[in-house]
């Protein structure tokens, strides 16, 4: 089922509400999963149906991204901000401290909702934030020109480069290792996300300054990393264990920055051990 529901946040002039995406499937204890700068909650289609068989399963478009409503005037793309959306979301759906996966700046978001208490566990895939500062030059260098590009293709020229498995490749090898296999309307379908993201400027600006800091030690944590991530370097891994010390560090072989596609069965099974 997908749906959308009004959440309030604060603003200087007093509580506003968000309109926030999902797609809700399965049964069991919940488990949210939260998507990428320039994503949508489709990010996880490979691994939803694996999940929904042991978990009461909400992916989520986080504000300003997919079919969810940018944040109010007045709010930041921070983490504060983000962080008190999402415990919002789960007020609203009578969401208990769910397990928690992310990707990329859905991976700092998990750790932080695991930090502030709101996760029962948490699996960070790929996470934002254990980058050094030439790594973190990079990689928003790469986003950007991705960002750019989706949004100076026209749609005719992104539907014929979706058709090839080159052309597939050309708009997203970035943060697939195996672009050939994604479909033809996925591609058309993540490439109009990215290009329609009101969020994606102020996320970007509030990103520059983040770098993980904190432990968390009282629930499971585990840290995943693609092999053949070509936009957060498999090197940051290392940090993020050096950084939360009890968390468990699994590499993915042969993935890259948005593992879901490359390897669903493994990254299903790491979240579900997570869980467990």
């Amino acid at each position: 089922m997908s749906a959308t529901v009004s959440v309030s946040v604060d603003t200087p002039s007093g509580p506003r509400s968000v309109r926030v995406a999902y797609h809700r499937e399965g049964s069991g204890e919940p488990l949210l999963l939260l998507h990428g700068i320039g994503h949508h909650w489709q990010a996880w289609n490979p691994v939803i149906g694996i999940l929904a068989a042991e978990r009461d399963v909400i992916a989520v478009d986080l504000p300003g991204f997919g079919a969810s409503s940018p944040l109010p005037d007045g709010v930041p793309y921070g983490l504060p901000s983000s962080v008190r959306t999402l415990a919002a979301l789960c007020e609203e759906l009578g969401l208990e401290r769910p397990h928690v996966a992310g990707n990329s700046l859905g991976g700092l978001l998990a750790l932080e909702l695991g930090r502030e208490k709101l996760a029962r566990s948490v699996t960070a895939l790929s996470p934002a934030g254990f980058w050094s500062k030439s790594e973190q030059r990079y990689a928003f260098g790469v986003l950007w020109a991705m960002r750019q590009g989706a949004r100076r293709l026209p749609l005719p020229a992104i539907e014929r480069l979706s058709r090839s498995a080159a052309g597939r490749a050309a708009l997203t090898s970035t943060i697939y290792a195996r672009p050939g296999r994604r479909s033809p309307e996925a591609v058309v379908a993540e490439t109009l996300a990215l290009r329609q993201a009101t969020g994606f400027h102020q996320t970007l600006i509030a990103g520059r300054d983040v770098r993980y800091a904190h432990d968390i030690s009282d629930i499971p944590v585990t840290v995943a990393w693609g092999t053949r991530d070509r936009l957060l370097l498999r090197r940051q891994g290392i940090r993020a264990k050096h950084t939360i010390p009890g968390a468990r560090l699994v590499r993915l072989p042969g993935s890259g920055h948005v593992p879901m596609h490359d390897d669903p069965a493994r990254v299903a099974r790491v979240i579900l051990d997570t869980s467990r």
